[in-house]
């Protein structure tokens, strides 16, 4: 029941953030990023469980996985280039003047406050 339940909430949290990532992708507006931001932060939350889940119930075939050498190169490079740009978005920081009124923004959006 339990795998049941990890791969439901799995399944629909990828489809919640896959759909609002891509919307917030391909509409480029920072007021749209705001709306779409508690759908998106709420399923990504969701997502971090139901994966550690997953890996709970997996990991022995996962690591299996990595023995073969071109998963194991495909698995080191996209933790390189993740990390490469969580340190490029890390060292990008948006002016303070910009980022408040859009964290008061994305508060109030989250809390249910704007209409």
């Amino acid at each position: 029941m339990f795998r049941k339940l990890i791969s439901a909430a799995l399944f629909v949290s990828f489809l919640a953030m896959s759909t609002s990532g891509l919307m917030m992708f391909f509409i480029e507006k920072p007021s749209f990023t705001i709306q779409m931001h508690p759908v998106h932060k709420l399923f990504g939350l969701i997502m971090v469980f139901a994966v550690i889940g997953h890996l709970f119930l997996n990991y022995k075939m996962l690591l299996n996985y990595l023995k073969t050498s071109s998963v194991s190169i495909f698995f080191g490079a996209l933790i390189v280039l993740l990390v490469v740009l969580y340190g490029v978005a890390f060292n990008n920081e948006m002016p303070k003047e910009l980022a408040e009124p859009l964290d008061a923004i994305a508060d109030q959006f989250e809390s249910g406050g704007a209409n």
